[in-house]
């Protein structure tokens, strides 16, 4: 089954917002990721004062709805526009099931991230659709170590 949920950016306070989400809906985060943990690239250092900031955090609301988000770094995503700081994230079965929908939301649009194994393990990409709707396509990865 489908779910969709949304993924919300912010510009570096991200932690204080989701604590805040946590106040109101209750609940634990069960996932929390900043961005020094990503591999870094020596030709695009990471600046320091982004190291601690949540490159992804996750808050279950229900069972089937999770708020998700992160902090937008400029560098790799630009600055989050609060009107468009949210993608509606579509956790998919497989990864046939991903490039099936990939195909038809990215016709017309904007790839931001293209569909890969993420580091993370996920099978992952983003976009924009041709009516400027952000989406985010994650499934497990089938990769095989």
């Amino acid at each position: 089954m489908i779910t969709i949920n949304p993924y919300l950016d912010f510009n570096g306070n991200c932690e204080e917002a989701f604590e805040f989400y946590r106040s109101v809906f209750g609940g634990d985060f069960p996932y929390i990721s900043r961005y020094k943990e990503m591999p870094q690239n020596p030709e695009h250092p990471l600046p320091e004062e982004l190291k601690e900031k949540i490159m992804h955090i996750s808050l279950p609301i229900s069972q089937e709805t999770v708020l998700f988000g992160s902090d937008a770094v400029e560098q790799f995503s630009g600055k989050a526009n609060f009107g468009n700081n949210i993608s509606l994230m579509i956790n998919a079965q497989n990864k046939a099931e991903v490039d099936s929908l990939w195909a038809k939301l990215s016709a017309g649009g904007k790839v931001t991230m293209e569909l890969m194994d993420a580091f993370w393990g996920d099978y992952f990409g983003a976009l924009t659709d041709r009516f400027g709707v952000n989406w985010m396509l994650i499934c497990p990865s089938e990769k095989k170590d």
